[in-house]
């Protein structure tokens, strides 16, 4: 049995209180699309697991890479080193990303690699000469991560890391995109952001931002053609562009990567999440030959990073099977599969009391609420309805498996039906 009291007493979970600690539930196994708690009940995982697992638990083809590699070694250091997982998965990663993305730096964690990119960008300008181009300037609503740099990055507001920001660094912050997806974009929609990067290029390393959805910070999705024109204000004025694909990269909006919704491509990119299918933590920082060139003709020599864990050969070994596993699948059908049975099912709320907004892109259902929910109800009724969400905030969202049925997902969106209707 889950000891839950030592939990309960010792045992931190993801934004909880030791004082107040809100209900945990104890997991047995997963399998398939599936969480199966210790009393034998089975939920369906409509978070996959904070966006990473697309293919679904225990997923044969990945436990086989893990289990090959385990045993010629599970971990080597990466300084002075090399092995083919790592290369393999490069070459993967370079060839499936916009062309101009050459470089590649592996790293353990989503909110490390925005790091990574957030040095880069700032060793880029003073390795050309511009130490004085040491500023970002971030999206209302945007959110990148729980590391130093990359809460500094994160909505003040919405970004949930108001109480450090006297100690974060100060950067700039455009409002939030206006104009939805499938909208068009006016100059209006752009004309606060465009005015930042006038008055402040000279001291912006780079533009930071989620391409086409807002993630943590208010699932939100925008248009194309505004990502087309912070790209184009940038190139204007010698900004760098780092686009955080960690919610969005392989698949979930319906394009590999949502940059190429607006048929752009950024100076730095970052992975995460779904990279190694959520079966490990890995992440990846790609970046163009301007921008590794740039630093590493500067006073250093080098780029100034590099994790103990860098290029963990178990997790590069599964990041390669689960790459391999998606392209070979039907995955674009399958996303619009899910998306369009999504839009209507979720549609009946659109009407529901306490509604504000139902929308999805891809496999993103979102639905706000026009009042905070109450998390510990509504999860405890979800899961009475077998059914796994993790709401915040006025959200109740799902970014489900992939590979979910379509008997699965109605039963999803049936309990979502259930549950915020009653509301």
């Amino acid at each position: 049995m889950i000891d839950l009291e030592f939990d309960k007493q010792h045992v931190w979970h993801p934004y909880s209180s030791l004082i107040n600690p809100a209900p945990v539930y104890p997991i047995a196994r997963a399998e398939g699309v599936r969480i199966y708690l210790e009393d034998g009940r089975g939920l369906i995982d409509g978070m996959s697991s904070w966006w990473s697992t697309l293919h679904g638990y225990n997923v044969p083809e990945l436990n086989a890479a893990m289990q090959a590699q385990m045993e010629k070694m599970s971990h080597v250091m990466f300084g002075g080193l090399t092995h083919e997982p790592a290369i393999e998965l490069c070459k993967k990663l370079v060839a499936l990303t916009p062309e101009p993305l050459q470089k590649v730096f592996l790293s353990d964690s989503g909110s490390v690699s925005v790091e990574v990119a957030i040095k880069m960008a700032l060793q880029y300008w003073h390795s050309q000469g511009k130490p004085e181009k040491s500023k970002l300037l971030a999206l209302r609503n945007g959110y990148h991560g729980d590391t130093f740099g990359a809460m500094a990055t994160c909505d003040p507001v919405t970004g949930m890391h108001h109480l450090f920001a006297k100690l974060l660094p100060q950067h700039l912050f455009a409002p939030a995109p206006t104009p939805k997806f499938g909208e068009p974009c006016a100059d209006s929609d752009t004309a606060e952001i465009q005015q930042l990067i006038e008055q402040n290029h000279e001291s912006l390393a780079a533009v930071i931002l989620e391409p086409i959805v807002q993630g943590a910070g208010g699932m939100r999705f925008y248009s194309p053609e505004y990502l087309q024109r912070v790209r184009a204000l940038c190139d204007q004025y010698d900004v760098l562009l780092i686009a955080d694909e960690i919610a969005t990269g392989f698949g979930r909006t319906g394009k590999l990567f949502a940059c190429e919704h607006a048929e752009i491509s950024p100076d730095i990119l970052t992975l995460g999440k779904t990279l190694t299918g959520g079966v490990l933590t890995l992440a990846a920082t790609l970046c163009t030959d301007k921008v590794a060139n740039g630093i590493c003709s500067g006073e250093a020599g080098v780029f100034m990073h590099g994790p103990t864990f860098m290029g963990n050969p178990m997790a590069c070994a599964v990041a390669n099977a689960n790459i391999d596993l998606l392209l070979k699948s039907d995955w674009k059908q399958r996303i619009s599969d899910i998306e369009q049975q999504l839009q209507n099912e979720l549609a009946p709320l659109k009407d529901a009391p306490g509604v504000a907004d139902v929308r999805t892109l891809g496999a993103i259902g979102v639905v706000e609420m026009q009042q905070p929910v109450d998390n510990k109800t509504l999860q405890e009724s979800l899961i009475e309805q077998g059914v796994w969400l993790r709401p915040f905030g006025k959200l109740v969202y799902t970014m489900p498996p992939y590979v979910i049925s379509s008997e699965d997902l109605t039963q999803l969106t049936g309990a979502m039906n259930n549950v915020l209707s009653k509301i």
